[in-house]
């Protein structure tokens, strides 16, 4: 029966994941074959160029997207799960290997997810900016207009950010698939008179340019791996839909339609080389023009309105994992966990892309910075995938090499052509991704440093406990609970509760949140309670790195196992507010440990994080020297 309801909901569920999952991908035919033809690259509009790079499209979409991506990467799933980090995730439980080699597992996630952040900004601008350049070939009256217009619309796009996209998401999907088909139409259409370019589906004409022009090749391939954009997209949304609604829009709408639209384009290049000005709305009809650039916007902002949504997630979860300090997160919907605003990033991402399009200006300048970014977040996913075959599955060297070498070979390639663009652009999503990296690992660092200072320099909770006494304090009613990130040892809360207020609770609880390398955790799995002496507690709250933090809710579990009576109200939340300082010595470098200490200072509270009523809560504060 359960089978039978999958199988009815699988449309609509492929219809969701149309409007989320393909938007990145479903707007390259604006700008990917155009840029194919650059001036620069210097290749003639012949049959055999023509075929040769529609060739070249055709099966990069097969090997990369169809067979990596949607056949074999989404395969592994971490509880469901899809994305690099939690692919880092998976492959730091199931790798056994030792801790200090484990870093470097973490750095390739680390560059995955840094470079994310990069393609974050430069996809919304060239999204935009390609649909609102339509308006030129309809008329030149808004040449002036175009990079304004699209500000405009990105400006709009953040400014809904905060109201969330559950109402707008609704519409997302049919708008997409109103785009794919319009486009696979047009397509069509094209094809009928020039019927010679389905040649492209022939591997022997893209082998045939290949060798044929094997220096240009390499230039081309920068440019047509715009047409892979998204990739990352399938295997990072597989939690929200599962991998067989996107498997069943990518071969059942996405793929034929892609295909039949870039095979439009080459037609009408074919009849028209100097269509090569904008082939994808000189491919529309003049009576579907207008209609035509408001859907290509429409798209645009789904394209971007998708990414921004996987930045937010991503921070989310490298927040969950202690790999970024936390953000002020705010969930803009009651029934779906995952649609969530982080306004620092809101506004940091919108800053940044109306500075790229003031930069770049045209979508054409902006591919040239655009692609290095994705080249070498797949080769990351690569090669975490060969890792987790490796351990997970169990498969021998020799058949993971078989496996593992065409792809890798694949994307070597694709990063080699992409860095080209460095010196015109590439370097923008490079500086990016190298700051992200940068932030990621030292505020790892840092908080091993500190923690390791923290059980350093304190006593033993076991000891402490033992040693404590009703001559050495006074005690008063109450429950007094402390969160601390190290269990096995006193928090400095309440040695400073203890100093300062010579006083300690009847209850006292320490809490330690754990976030696992999975997903979820089940409500009934959260708790782990230990009962030290009748005045001591120790609690550990487990969660995933996509679950919702919520001490209290959690606490109330707690309680119930404890069986003592929860009265919020009475309840003292106490939490440490240390003062990182730098210290001369062994650690991280002057300016890594002035970069920690700034984000450890302006971190949000951790009330909030882990929504903690502010009227209970009570910050005690010392200096901690790394």
């Amino acid at each position: 029966m359960q089978t039978m309801t999958q199988k009815a909901r699988l449309p609509a569920m492929a219809l969701a994941a149309l409007g989320v999952v393909f938007g990145d991908i479903g707007t390259s035919p604006l700008y990917a074959l155009k840029e194919s033809f650059h001036e620069a690259h210097g290749l003639g509009i012949n049959p055999a160029n023509v075929l040769g790079i529609l060739s070249i499209i055709f099966w990069c979409l097969t090997l990369i997207i169809s067979i990596k991506y949607v056949a074999i990467v989404m395969r592994v799933d971490n509880n469901g799960e899809g994305g690099i980090m939690a692919l880092l995730a998976l492959n730091l439980r199931k790798a056994k290997i030792a801790d200090n080699k484990k870093i470097y597992l973490i750095a390739i996630g680390f560059v995955g997810a840094s470079l994310f952040f990069g393609d974050g900004i430069i996809t919304p601008a060239i999204s935009v900016l390609s649909a609102v350049e339509g308006l030129s070939i309809a008329t030149d009256v808004f040449d002036p207009y175009i990079m304004p217009i699209a500000i405009v619309i990105v400006v709009i796009l953040f400014l809904v950010q905060k109201h969330g996209t559950a109402f707008v998401g609704k519409l997302f999907g049919p708008l997409t698939l109103i785009w794919f088909l319009a486009i696979g139409i047009f397509g069509i259409m094209s094809i009928a008179k020039t019927p010679l370019v389905l040649g492209m589906f022939s591997p022997h004409w893209a082998v045939e340019f290949i060798f044929t022009n094997p220096v240009m090749s390499f230039f081309v391939m920068g440019a047509v791996v715009l047409t892979v954009t998204g990739g990352e997209a399938l295997y990072a949304d597989m939690g929200h839909f599962g991998r067989t609604p996107i498997r069943f829009a990518w071969f059942g709408v996405v793929l034929p339609c892609l295909v039949l639209n870039y095979a439009g384009q080459g037609a009408l290049l074919l009849r028209n080389p100097s269509a090569i000005e904008n082939p994808f709305f000189l491919l529309v009809p003049s009576w579907a023009l207008y209609p035509t650039i408001i859907l290509a916007a429409i798209a645009a902002v789904i394209a971007s309105q998708a990414v921004i949504s996987g930045v937010f997630s991503l921070a989310r979860q490298a927040v969950q994992l202690g790999y970024l300090p936390r953000f002020g997160i705010k969930h803009t919907s009651e029934s779906e966990e995952g649609q969530i605003y982080v306004p620092f990033l809101n506004w940091l991402l919108l800053a940044a892309i109306i500075i790229l399009i003031l930069i770049f200006k045209t979508s054409s300048n902006l591919a040239s910075a655009y692609g290095l970014a994705v080249t070498l977040t797949m080769l990351c996913d690569t090669l975490l995938i060969g890792v987790f075959i490796f351990y997970a599955w169990k498969w021998s060297a020799p058949k993971i090499l078989l496996l593992i070498t065409p792809f890798l070979a694949l994307d070597i390639v694709l990063v080699a052509a992409t860095s080209l663009k460095i010196v015109s652009g590439g370097w923008v999503p490079l500086l990016i991704g190298g700051i992200a990296f940068g932030i990621l690992m030292t505020w790892k660092r840092g908080r091993e440093l500190m923690f390791a200072k923290l059980e350093h320099d304190t006593l033993p909770i076991d000891l402490f406990v033992k040693s404590i006494g009703s001559d050495t304090v006074h005690w008063v009613q109450g429950d007094a609970v402390f969160l601390t990130g190290t269990p096995n040892v006193v928090p400095h809360a309440m040695l400073h509760n203890i100093k300062h207020n010579k006083v300690l609770h009847e209850r006292n609880i320490l809490i330690t949140v754990i976030v696992q390398d999975v997903p979820y955790v089940a409500q009934k799995e959260r708790i782990l309670v230990e009962t030290l002496t009748e005045h001591f507690y120790r609690i550990q709250v487990f969660y995933g790195f996509k679950d919702e933090p919520n001490v209290p809710r959690d606490l109330k579990q707690a309680y119930e196992e404890l069986d003592f009576e929860y009265d919020l109200m009475q309840i003292s939340f106490f939490i440490s507010r240390d003062r990182v300082v730098h210290k001369v010595g062994d650690g991280m470098s002057p300016w890594r440990e002035k970069l920690f200490i700034s984000m450890q200072r302006n971190t949000s509270p951790v009330s909030d994080f882990y929504q903690i009523p502010t009227n209970r809560v009570v910050e005690l504060g010392g200096q901690i020297e790394i």
